[in-house]
């Protein structure tokens, strides 16, 4: 091994160890938002992140529980135990287990089947929302924890209400500790180089072990063991049947963190990932975590890019960090288990305060797009929780992106002076119309949804021009489907009965193709490949 190699080798064992750090009290703060034992998330990041490492090829990923995949692990396993009980109804780890591995099935079968592309649906807008959405989802959740409240309330507003109903029940010291600590991460983390959360872990079960605050009745988080229980899963196919209902969200938003993080992280580095392999890695990591009575497994943004911040150089660091994890487990769990509730809980909230920032969203305001799918999948996951809540804003973008389809804007096109450029009349003075020829251009695809009402549209505008030509550019439809090559047709023969010709400009092979199998034969033969063209072609006779 040369000496290059060896000290890369070096820095990756270097990097996973620093790593590993930082996966230990993640990885306990993320099962106590799922509900669910420490050990859960611990054994899910040690056998997903190994198995990620020998299937995945992001350099830098480290796949283990994330918040956003424990607060809708948690919103599904509520639900669940939320809805009528059915005959052969598991407990709540067994419903977990079963949960891990649907989004394993899922996320490995869209791989195979090479559906990446899905994720295309789910928009940045969304995303923005959501993650605001979600992060004071959790930092609300995180409250009685602070305040050593036992709540019942399951949704923001009864937290809310529960904490202000209860004021004479707050701790004073587990509130002290626990802003004590909240205050020393967001310090410490402005400080390159210190490990703030290892820190302030450190601090906190040395106070909780040691001192006055030994004796002042401060939870702790407890045992955390990793064993291999024995496997078990729901028996019911009603209880399988709505167990893939609810996973198919909770996959849907680990694939658009975890290729989030892999893809900004490649892009940074010059790296190149297949979104298919990496939707089959993820997957099979989850398969394994379940195997293993873990729980859903990604990979976050934060932990990878710590990763990279920590001079990773290849898949070795993330496989080291996996197996010091699993050490840090067997040699440390009695102090694991003396981390204080209101520890955690700090940990939890500074891990997600940057996401409480504004400043993604009013940039969409500024912008004057998408802001109110943003603005709605926030306040959706609010009031309506964040399964219901995320699919409410794909649902929002979805209907915004047809809208906008079926409604697009038409634009009139002149000649820039002499030249072959032809360039929207609204938005250059020094665009003119050529005389006697009416020239648009519908900024959007034609298809069943929209080619009536534009052709119409633009029909009734050349009429009311007086042209004698109407020069109709379709740069921006690749395609026809049926509806439209009907409409093209019907739009044709009803400007030849008021004696208006039409000519279509910057037509597609693939329009020109179709429109010649439809038997509009001559349409295809009188149209142009530029806009420039098709106002030669409508001077001549």
């Amino acid at each position: 091994m040369t000496e290059t190699a060896w000290h890369a080798r070096l820095g990756d064992i270097l990097a996973g160890l620093s790593v590993a750090g930082l996966l230990v009290p993640e990885a306990v703060a993320y099962a106590g938002i799922a509900g669910l034992a420490p050990g859960r998330a611990l054994i899910a990041g040690v056998i997903g992140g190994l198995v990620y490492a020998l299937v995945g090829r992001s350099r830098f990923a480290v796949v283990s529980a994330t918040s956003s995949s424990a607060s809708i692990l948690a919103a599904a396993l509520g639900s669940l135990a939320a809805a009528p009980q059915m005959p052969g109804a598991a407990s709540p780890d067994a419903l977990a287990t079963a949960m891990t591995l649907m989004v394993g099935v899922m996320f490995t079968g869209l791989g195979l089947f090479r559906l990446g592309g899905l994720a295309g649906f789910v928009s940045r807008p969304v995303l923005r929302g959501f993650a605001f959405g979600l992060a004071a989802t959790i930092i609300i959740k995180q409250l009685p924890h602070l305040f050593r409240l036992s709540l019942p309330g399951s949704t923001i507003g009864l937290v809310l209400a529960g904490v202000a109903s209860h004021a004479s029940q707050w701790h004073g010291p587990s509130l002290a500790l626990g802003l004590s600590a909240l205050i020393a991460l967001v310090l410490l983390r402005r400080i390159p180089g210190i490990p703030a959360t290892l820190i302030v872990m450190a601090t906190g079960i040395a106070l909780a072990s040691f001192g006055p605050l030994a004796h002042c009745g401060i939870v702790l988080v407890g045992p955390t063991p990793i064993a291999m229980p024995h496997l078990t899963l729901p028996g019911d196919p009603a209880v399988w049947a709505r167990i893939t209902q609810l996973a198919a969200p909770l996959t849907l938003i680990i694939f658009a963190e975890s290729w989030g993080t892999i893809r900004g992280l490649a892009l940074a580095h010059g790296d190149d990932v297949s979104t298919n392999r990496e939707l089959t890695a993820i997957g099979l990591a989850n398969s394994a975590a379940a195997l293993v009575q873990g729980m859903p497994v990604g990979a976050g943004f934060s932990i990878g890019s710590a990763n990279a911040a920590s001079g990773a150089k290849s898949r070795l660091s993330s496989t080291v960090a996996s197996l010091a994890t699993l050490a840090l487990v067997l040699v440390a769990g009695p102090l694991i288990a003396r981390i204080p509730e209101p520890v955690l809980a700090a940990v939890v909230i500074s891990a997600l305060l940057h996401a409480l920032s504004p400043a993604p969203i009013a940039r969409l305001f500024r912008l004057h797009r998408d802001q109110w799918i943003a603005f709605a999948a926030a306040i959706g996951v609010l009031l309506l929780g964040v399964l219901n809540g995320m699919l409410a804003a794909i649902a929002l973008s979805i209907v915004q992106l047809l809208y906008r389809w079926s409604h697009p804007v038409t634009s009139e096109l002149g000649r820039v002076g002499n030249s072959h450029d032809f360039v929207d009349i609204s938005h250059h003075d020094d665009a003119a119309r050529v005389p006697g020829v009416a020239i648009f251009r519908p900024n959007a695809p034609l298809f069943f949804a929209n080619a009536e009402t534009v052709l119409r549209e633009i029909g009734r505008d050349a009429r009311g021009a007086g042209a004698r030509v109407l020069i109709l550019s379709l740069e921006e439809s690749d395609d026809l489907d049926s509806t439209a090559l009907d409409a093209l047709d019907e739009f044709s023969q009803s400007l030849d009965r008021v004696g208006c010709r039409l000519i279509l400009a910057r037509a597609h092979d693939r329009v020109r193709d179709v429109l010649s199998a439809a038997g509009f034969g001559a349409l295809a033969d009188a149209s142009t490949f530029s806009v420039a063209d098709a106002a030669e072609r409508a001077r001549a006779p």
